[in-house]
């Protein structure tokens, strides 16, 4: 969920509660005119004018209302959804791993790959030397059968995407890293 959409509820809530206030006030002022004058709302204009903003105004806050209510339930669907798939993912990164028997050393360079971290980034993070990263990813390379990152990522996307369990690597020739 991007910074945007996660502000529209708090937006579109703080907006209600004003109108909800200008409601109550408008309300108030209405019985008090009613009461003080005796007025007609079928006589007298400036009171039927009044009533019909209010109604107006209560309507738009059940509309806000019923909107609210839409995109909350609509985030916290696309929340369940992304947990599914960062779920999905994790299993199908673990099972491809299993099955190209990496390393535990392995397993953390490709994980670190994927994630979109360089070299000097995962030596630093795993304290090794840059050639030892650089021979693990070329051993990850080798044994997925894949030419490099971005195979490597394509070939966990297209798991993903497609739902299906390949156990088998694509047949692209592996290149040393650079």
């Amino acid at each position: 969920m991007t910074p945007q959409s996660s502000e529209r509820p708090l937006i579109l809530t703080l907006l209600i509660a004003v109108q909800m206030i200008c409601t109550a006030f408008f309300v108030v002022d209405v019985i008090f005119d009613a009461s003080e004058a005796g007025w007609n709302p079928v006589t007298d204009p400036e009171a039927f004018l009044e009533g019909s903003m209010v109604l107006c105004l209560a309507a738009a806050i059940w509309v806000e209302l019923r909107f609210l209510m839409r995109l909350l339930r609509h985030n916290a669907h696309l929340a369940r959804q992304v947990s599914l798939a960062t779920g999905a993912f994790h299993e199908i990164v673990e099972a491809q791993f299993s099955a190209w028997e990496l390393t535990g050393a392995e397993r953390d360079v490709a994980m670190f790959t994927l994630k979109g971290l360089t070299i000097p980034e995962i030596a630093a993070l795993r304290g090794s030397a840059e050639g030892t990263v650089k021979s693990h990813l070329n051993a990850i390379y080798r044994k997925a059968g894949v030419s490099g990152r971005g195979a490597l990522l394509s070939h966990f996307i297209e798991e993903l995407m497609s739902g299906a369990e390949r156990s088998d690597p694509p047949a692209a020739p592996p290149q040393e890293c650079r």
